[in-house]
């Protein structure tokens, strides 16, 4: 399995470009990261970069543990003709953190991790 973790800051809102192998298949994608106060949880949206198209919107970021592993693009398997996007884990960075998820100025106490699908 290959994996890419996102480079975080606390910034409320970041955009990154990543070219990364996926299932074996190139992939160069536009991740964005938002904070929303209101909610006071991040969201994760991709576009394919090189098609220019969005492929998924304003994902929560939920986080998940080696246990209980919660992949947050499963639900698009079907995208870019049936090849997918891999999978998508929220990680804690350590044991303790200051909220179960991501939330306001905290994203760095986290882990984002974009991987082959599982």
């Amino acid at each position: 399995m290959t994996g890419y973790y996102l480079p975080l800051s606390n910034d409320p809102w970041q955009v990154m470009t990543v070219d990364v192998c996926l299932d074996g298949l190139d992939f160069h994608a536009q991740v964005e990261l938002r904070y929303l106060p209101a909610p006071d949880r991040w969201f994760v949206s991709i576009r394919d970069h090189a098609a220019g198209e969005l492929l998924v919107n304003m994902i929560p970021l939920i986080c998940c543990t080696p246990e209980a592993p919660n992949d947050l693009l499963a639900p698009f398997r079907f995208l870019r003709g049936g090849k997918g996007l891999g999978s998508l884990f929220c990680l804690k960075d350590t044991e303790e953190t200051s909220t179960p998820d991501p939330a306001e100025g905290n994203l760095t106490e986290f882990r984002v991790l974009l991987s082959d699908s599982l």
